[in-house]
């Protein structure tokens, strides 16, 4: 039976920050590093290279966008961190009975640099995903029902990984894949959960609605962004936005997963491989420009 393991990190930050909030925020840039990270060299790696990869400079990002806000973000970020500890156990045993997810999973729970209030990759060799509660207290999801459709998003991510793997399907990159990927997770979450969450909407107002009122719309625009040869970034991240709106990427790819559903089940989804030219050709006729 497969099992989870959560590995909390936020006692040594509470050790860590104690006596860094009074430093500069260089020298608190430098002793999170240096002091709270050099017990999981592993982590502290992986954020480095997650910004090294997109061409930041990780401690510019960390000087500007994170660390002046982790006083006023604090309870949100302790709050956040009592709830993951109750719900990440039995989130993933709703995923193994619900999408008969078979993998043993690690839940790290951290305060890092900006790279994600969630994120599936691995650690220690092991599937893993990693909550950063400085995201996830910037997001406003530091309650329970956002941080469960948090947890049970970032589980279909691993449900994706693992279901190709078995097959020996490699992860794709681009655009297209990170519709088709985001889409798989945000369905996940909503079967997992048993009802459509979107947390990814909360504290926007009437984003969900906006959303649908402007499919075809949010689909010429992503495909304008993809010929022009343009990041579409503004469709993903809580630091980018589209017409004052963020995260619309995971409603519009949800849309197309669902329209895939009325012929294929969920698992057979995770595995095809024509993800660019499909996914192109839907965004098209949900655009107008069907082919």
């Amino acid at each position: 039976m497969s099992k989870c393991k959560i590995i909390d990190t936020f006692p040594k930050f509470l050790a860590f920050w104690e006596e860094a909030k009074k430093e500069p925020i260089d020298k608190q840039i430098e002793r999170w590093a240096s002091v709270y990270m050099s017990e999981w060299p592993e982590l502290l790696e992986k954020q480095k290279r997650k910004y090294s990869e997109e061409g930041f400079d990780w401690k510019e990002i960390a000087r500007e966008k994170v660390f002046p806000f982790l006083n006023e973000r604090f309870p949100a970020m302790s709050e956040a961190h009592t709830f993951l500890l109750e719900l990440c156990p039995p989130i993933y045993e709703r995923a193994q009975k619900i999408l008969g997810f078979e993998s043993d999973v690690i839940f790290v729970i951290y305060v890092g640099i900006g790279c994600g209030a969630g994120w599936a990759d691995s650690f220690d060799k092991v599937p893993a995903v990693l909550f950063g509660l400085e995201n996830i207290a910037e997001c406003g999801w530091n309650r329970p029902e956002a941080l469960s459709a948090l947890i049970a998003h970032e589980i279909g991510h691993l449900m994706l990984f693992q279901l190709r793997e078995k097959e020996s399907k490699a992860a794709g990159s681009g655009p297209f894949w990170q519709l088709y990927s985001e889409g798989f997770a945000q369905r996940c979450e909503h079967v997992i959960i048993s009802k459509e969450t979107w947390h990814i909407g909360k504290n926007q107002g009437n984003w969900l609605d906006w959303c649908q009122e402007h499919k075809s719309w949010l689909a010429a625009e992503f495909l304008k962004l993809v010929d022009a040869g343009e990041p579409v970034r503004p469709f993903f991240g809580s630091w980018f936005e589209i017409r004052g709106r963020k995260q619309c990427g995971y409603f519009l790819g949800h849309e197309l997963i669902k329209g895939l559903e009325e012929g294929l089940p969920l698992k057979q989804i995770a595995l095809l491989d024509d993800i660019d030219d499909r996914f192109k050709c839907a965004l098209e006729k949900v655009a107008g420009r069907g082919r």
